[in-house]
């Protein structure tokens, strides 16, 4: 999902408005965010008070930790960026059950978990930040998700951008030679 459609979710509206993203944007914008970057929000047991947001970055992924009700002084975050080299990534698990799905992954010592819509977001989200990790996708704002993209026209081979593609072809071997 992008940061916008976190931005318009109902808990976004509640916790994510203009005043606290003016603690979080220019944080993001120092370190090279996109306008609508890919991005994942763990909401955690209190989102009212703070909230962690996960962004995908052309650098790397960056680490926002908002806090939205400081006293005396507003909403703060604090931003780092981890570059996609030393970004850490679990294994992804999903568990399905009489049409039901639960994922469970984790990125940067952070746990991602949900249920059904949840977990076809956190699916997405990490299967974004495994192909930025391997450079098969890109994170601006312009590259929109491998499901979401088509290829151009006379590209002959659609999987291209792929690390590892089975041809189905089978391999040519040299000749051998009868040499003593």
């Amino acid at each position: 999902m992008r940061l916008s459609d976190w931005r318009s979710s109902p808990q976004g509206e509640k916790v994510m408005t203009d005043k606290v993203a003016s603690a979080y944007g220019p944080a993001m914008a120092v370190l090279g965010v996109d306008a609508d970057p890919v991005a994942h929000i763990v909401w955690g047991d209190d989102p009212d008070h703070r909230y962690l947001m996960l962004v995908a970055s052309q650098a790397g992924l960056i680490v926002v930790h908002v806090r939205v009700n400081v006293p005396q002084e507003g909403p703060r975050a604090s931003a780092k960026l981890v570059r996609w080299s030393r970004v850490q990534v679990g294994e992804l698990s999903v568990e399905a059950h009489h049409g039901h799905r639960h994922v469970t992954s984790q990125i940067e010592n952070t746990v991602l978990q949900g249920t059904d819509d949840e977990a076809d977001q956190i699916g997405g989200f990490v299967g974004h930040v495994l192909a930025c990790i391997d450079g098969r996708a890109p994170a601006d704002a312009d590259a929109r998700s491998a499901a979401g993209r088509r290829q151009p026209k006379g590209d002959p081979d659609p999987m291209s951008n792929r690390r590892s593609v089975s041809t189905g072809k089978p391999i040519e071997l040299p000749a051998t030679t009868d040499r003593p």
